[in-house]
């Protein structure tokens, strides 16, 4: 799962690089306002890029999902509020 997402985050970020350098490498010597197009579309990029690699994806633990270990998930709900710590809880 993270390698796919990193592998996509890598592509696009790749492919933004390639439209910046390709713009002002050769692609101004034939028309600037398509190197500046190229500049514009590779600065939305890196913003799409982060989204899309830090996203859930269906097989993902999300961080309020139970752990499967009574004691963590206990200190977790003690937290977030969801639970109140009772005084036989108290291990001092």
């Amino acid at each position: 799962m993270y390698a796919r997402r990193r592998r996509n985050y890598l592509l696009m970020m790749g492919g933004c690089i390639v439209l910046f350098v390709s713009a002002w490498s050769f692609v101004r010597l034939w028309s600037v306002p398509a190197a500046v197009a190229m500049c514009f579309v590779a600065m939305v990029i890196p913003p799409v890029a982060a989204v899309i690699a830090n996203r859930r994806g269906p097989e993902d633990r999300w961080w309020d999902d139970p752990s499967g270990d009574p004691k963590s998930d206990e200190w977790w709900e003690e937290l977030d509020g969801k639970r109140r710590r009772d005084d036989s809880d108290n291990e001092w």
